[in-house]
């Protein structure tokens, strides 16, 4: 059934209105009117705003984000509905659930001499995944991490605008479109850091062409932005100074590898060679190189993932599982994670959403202000974070 189907079934059904708060609420609002407090201005809102402070104490309140935070560090990688609703709210809000605090309050205890640990968020479509990676990212962030961001592994996967042979190995493709476009981002998100990290060892692009040891990573990445051609061994480049660095004494760096849609790296492309026949992730420079860091073989950092059903090959529509998503390949190759459910809405995390949509007038439909018309929301969406938001717009 559509959404407009399901929107319209709110008018025939609600058919009484009244006030959905009680008079004890309003009076609550006017003493606090009167003598405002910071943390209780809102019940939907904290105005904590730093990740490292958010406890469950905060669980179901929106935090803001500052736009000196969201340029740099979601500067192309937030969701595109997402990126819509911050347009039309004209603020960058993120609501703090238990998923994201509990793997933050696992990078605040772990021990960066080990192994990378690595996280993978999974849970049911809409519930919320990216959403916490990103909360947990803007912690890693605020914390002086080097945030290496795959916004959507599945794009390096299909839907290839551009494929060539590999010049470094005849057996791999480059694509160049994506690789520039990620080290533009990386460019943007880690700016601090391209000047104090020093290359460990020499690159040779073309027989004239090359970046010496000792240069900074800004150079590696200027390269690969102004040399397309060469931008796929580029990211490679990248991707292995920063592993090999991040658990040297002298690194003034934590690592931070996150991937959304992980389970894209072991699935299925649709991107064809040219006999037609379908690429093996393997086969694409930039999963290849992606590949290595998921391994635990390094140390200085972690890994942080979800899972995603949208927009993965030949996986039907129920599967959610890391199991089911990774397959076989995937998760040995992951084994050992620490999973992480992201479930549907609480009640009082859909009441957070629910009054806060009203705040933002993203809730006009009279009706859909009334106990009544809550209720059949509720219904409607099963308390899914993506199934609400898509039925509010059209109310």
């Amino acid at each position: 059934m559509s959404l407009h189907r399901l929107a319209f079934r709110l008018r025939p059904t609600v058919t009484r209105v009244r006030s959905l708060h009680s008079s004890g609420f309003v009076q609550q609002q006017e003493a606090v009117a009167v003598e405002p407090e910071p943390e209780s201005l809102s019940v939907f809102r904290t105005h904590e705003k730093d990740p490292a402070c958010h406890s469950d104490k905060h669980v179901g309140q929106f935090y803001t984000l500052s736009s000196a935070h969201v340029r740099p560090l979601f500067s192309d990688s937030l969701p595109w509905r997402y990126q819509q609703q911050m347009k039309t709210f004209n603020e960058t809000c993120i609501m703090v659930r238990q998923p994201a605090l509990e793997v933050i309050s696992y990078l605040k205890k772990a021990d960066y001499s080990q192994p990378a640990l690595r996280y993978v968020f999974y849970g049911l479509k809409g519930t919320g995944k990216t959403m916490s990676l990103c909360h947990t990212l803007h912690f890693c962030y605020t914390q002086g991490w080097l945030v290496l961001h795959v916004p959507d592994a599945h794009l390096w996967v299909k839907n290839c605008k551009e494929l060539l042979p590999s010049s470094y190995k005849s057996s791999r493709f480059d694509q160049p479109l994506q690789a520039t476009t990620w080290l533009r981002n990386f460019k943007i998100t880690n700016e601090p850091f391209l000047s104090k990290i020093k290359l460990k060892e020499r690159y040779v692009w073309t027989k004239r062409e090359s970046t010496e040891a000792g240069s900074s990573l800004g150079e590696l990445v200027d390269q690969g932005i102004s040399r397309i051609k060469s931008s796929s061994d580029v990211v490679g480049a990248v991707m292995k100074e920063l592993r090999l660095q991040s658990d040297q004494p002298g690194a003034d760096f934590r690592l931070a590898v996150a991937v959304d849609g992980v389970n894209a790296l072991w699935g299925r492309s649709t991107i064809k060679k040219g006999d037609k026949t379908a690429v093996d992730p393997e086969e694409l420079t930039l999963v290849y190189n992606l590949r290595k860091l998921m391994k635990n073989d390094w140390s200085g950092g972690a890994v942080i993932t979800t899972l995603s059903q949208t927009g993965s090959l030949y996986h039907p529509k129920s599967a959610y599982l890391p199991q089911d998503l990774l397959g076989e390949r995937g998760f040995d190759n992951m084994d050992p994670f620490i999973p992480v459910s992201v479930p549907n809405y609480s009640e009082k995390e859909f009441e957070s959403c629910y009054l806060y949509y009203m705040d933002r007038n993203w809730l006009q439909h009279p009706q859909s202000r009334t106990a009544e018309g809550k209720k059949e929301l509720i219904f409607l969406c099963n308390m899914n974070p993506s199934m609400f938001e898509r039925l509010c717009g059209h109310l």
